[in-house]
């Protein structure tokens, strides 16, 4: 009896085990999916005579892609600075003091209506994890000016702008960054992302940082290979028809189309191809209808909820 007690208890913890590990697709399902169109400060401070803004949706910047606006105000004159040239550096302080760059806007474009350049940034990590800060350099009158200021970064609750980082088959990091849709509808819905690889700088003067030892730049003329489907058991694996793989337009960006049939948990199983076709992470999906059993994901996906 002793025998059959410790063996039913050690079944139980067993069974308890696996489900810990498992997704609650119900309640996933119950979150509400926020969407966010004010800009609000996320750091306002001053620079001698400058007054400057960096704003983002909410007024708060996320794990992932953050697109950011920066106002840069002469306090004397009271007037916007129109070409200012602005960078803003994600900058990632690691556990050995050295510094990484994470994706950013090379170029700000200056919106003369409302008087703020647009661009944007990506961060890979929570404020809990990691240590972040911005890192704002531009130029007035023939002289260059920097600003380094503390960033908050938080959880992104909105799993349709999630991202991924990871180690490709190359060695070289990688990191995939949703840009669109904020809110998808059940359609065919264009999907946007940042596909980033990490560069080695020898010489970190030439972006106005000290101790800067690795950057992010796009990853050119790649394709992101794409295969939607719900995994949850309920669902059996179920996917869509017109998807299309995501492929690098001239502004930069990856374009493709989502197609969601019907709202719920889906999941981007992806295969990530360089410029000769070279597989650098993901692997194909299995095409079976599976009622009653999760659906096995690629090893490189991203998880989305609408």
């Amino acid at each position: 009896m002793k025998c059959y007690t410790l063996f039913a208890i050690a079944l139980l913890f067993a069974l308890s085990s696996c489900t810990l590990d498992k997704t609650d697709y119900e309640d996933e399902i119950n979150t509400i999916v926020p969407e966010y169109h004010d800009f609000k400060d996320v750091i306002s401070t001053t620079k001698g005579i400058y007054k400057i803004d960096i704003l983002a949706l909410n007024g708060t910047l996320y794990k992932g892609y953050n697109e950011i606006r920066i106002k840069l105000t002469n306090t004397v004159t009271n007037e916007a600075l129109v070409r200012a040239d602005p960078l803003l550096l994600p900058v990632l302080t690691q556990a050995n003091t050295s510094k990484v760059s994470y994706p950013h806007s090379s170029r700000w474009i200056y919106n003369n209506v409302d008087q703020y350049y647009t661009g944007y940034a990506v961060f890979s990590s929570e404020s809990n994890v990691d240590n972040w800060t911005l890192r704002l350099v531009f130029n007035d009158k023939d002289q260059t000016f920097t600003v380094i200021q503390d960033a908050v970064i938080h959880k992104q609750v909105n799993k349709n702008l999630n991202m991924t980082a990871f180690t490709g088959k190359d060695g070289i990091q990688y990191i995939i960054a949703l840009k669109a849709p904020q809110k998808p509808k059940v359609s065919e819905n264009q999907l946007i992302a940042g596909i980033y690889k990490s560069d080695l700088i020898s010489d970190a003067s030439g972006i106005a940082t000290d101790l800067i030892s690795e950057s992010y730049s796009e990853a050119q003329n790649y394709i992101l290979k794409l295969d939607p489907r719900m995994p949850e058991p309920s669902m059996g694996n179920h996917s869509s028809p017109n998807n299309q793989d995501l492929k690098q337009a001239t502004d930069g960006w990856y374009y493709g189309m989502v197609n969601y049939t019907m709202t719920g948990n889906w999941t981007l199983n992806l295969m990530l191809l360089d410029q000769n076709g070279k597989i650098i992470q993901g692997t194909p999906v299995s095409t079976d209808f599976t009622p009653g059993v999760e659906g096995a994901k690629s090893e490189l996906h991203i998880d989305i909820l609408f």
